[in-house]
């Protein structure tokens, strides 16, 4: 067993033995809790399974289409397949295969180069910033471009979204160079407070949205890709294609009925519980002087926002271990060395659990964690 590997079941046996935390961890959870949560999940559990996505999938594909006020909604099994094949497919129908996006955005992070090596597509940068790209940059691209994606919101640069009237503005740049448009939506659930706008005119900004059913919404795995019909009907054909067409997904498409159910309608209560948490954390470290330190953004514009702390990241991952074994609170998890020298960085999140805490708690929290430094 790797040195990683152990350290990971020792810090997700500490966070399951903790009686407080700002949210769950996704690797918490054992199999049969995740199978005792389908068990009410809102279908008819009589009803046939599914076979290669009818049933209770296409069940769900309605459900999200109708969600995102588009024409039609396609399931796909990871998200990575389901943005590798939306941007080939606007490849194919612009004629060029250039996709204009961000280089801290998922396809350039984390999908090991498949636009190039599995799609033949190119990629181009309207900014290097860490921040979301401007509708002048966009227009002023040297290059021309067949797509602009946009992460909403940019998670590696902190789940920032831009102002609504910044999105309508990109969105406009684009369509001025003749490209269309692709969000790639795995959050985007939760960025209606930010915006100040419902679901339906979010994504009717965009030609083809992508959405997750496990970021936000705490399923098992899965995506959907939402746009026109005659678009996703396409992208059934390369979901096939690129194997994606799975005998059964009942298990899948349950939990993700369940989160549509049960989560979605309480992400403004987390977004507003993160923004409360973060103030608290902010005022905490100026109080105990720490120097160098940021919450970002500071106020957050998801339930999802980084820490910054001068501190090797080593060091504040089993600080926060002790931390978690010796009181039962999780306020931090991992820390990454992420790029700034002498700096780490971490993520925070907040949903039902962390509802519960006040200022105070994190406070104290804060304080406990530091000691431990």
């Amino acid at each position: 067993m790797s040195e990683d590997t152990e350290r990971t079941k020792r810090l997700v046996a500490a966070w399951r033995g903790a009686d407080r935390a700002l949210s769950r961890s996704l690797l918490e959870p054992s199999v049969g809790e995740l199978l005792a949560s389908l068990a009410d999940a809102p279908y008819d559990l009589d009803e046939p399974a599914d076979v290669y996505g009818d049933g209770i999938v296409a069940e769900l594909e309605r459900r999200v289409a109708e969600l995102l006020g588009t024409q039609d909604a396609a399931f796909f099994p990871s998200g990575t397949m389901a943005q590798q094949v939306a941007l080939r497919c606007w490849a194919g129908r612009t004629g060029n295969p250039v996709v204009a996006l961000h280089p801290m955005s998922h396809p350039e992070r984390w999908e090991g180069d498949a636009l190039s090596v599995v799609s033949g597509l190119r990629v181009t940068h309207p900014t290097v910033e860490a921040r979301q790209p401007t509708a002048e940059e966009v227009r002023e691209a040297p290059e021309p471009f067949g797509t602009l994606m946009l992460e909403l919101p940019l998670r590696e640069a902190g789940f920032l979204l831009p102002a609504w009237e910044e999105l309508e503005a990109l969105v406009a740049a684009a369509r001025e160079r003749d490209a269309v448009v692709h969000f790639d939506g795995a959050r985007l659930w939760e960025s209606t407070v930010h915006f100040g706008r419902p679901l339906p005119e979010i994504a009717g900004l965009a030609d083809s949205v992508y959405v997750s059913f496990y970021k936000s919404l705490g399923g098992l795995s899965g995506a959907a890709l939402a746009g026109p019909r005659e678009f996703v009907e396409q992208t059934r054909v390369w979901r096939h294609r690129y194997g994606g067409q799975v005998f059964r997904q009942f298990p899948q498409a349950l939990a993700a009925l369940a989160g549509l159910e049960r989560e979605l309608p309480r992400l403004p209560e987390y977004v507003a519980g993160a923004r409360a948490v973060a103030a608290a954390l902010d005022a905490a470290l100026e109080e105990r002087g720490v120097p160098w330190f940021r919450v970002h953004p500071r106020v957050p514009h998801t339930h999802q926002f980084q820490v910054w702390l001068p501190y090797d990241a080593e060091r504040l991952t089993e600080a926060g271990l002790r931390q978690a074994r010796e009181t039962g609170r999780v306020l931090f998890r991992r820390w990454s060395p992420d790029g700034v020298p002498g700096l780490s960085m971490t993520e925070l999140e907040v949903t039902e659990p962390g509802l519960s805490w006040t200022a105070s708690d994190v406070a104290e929290a804060v304080s406990d964690f530091l000691a431990r430094l």
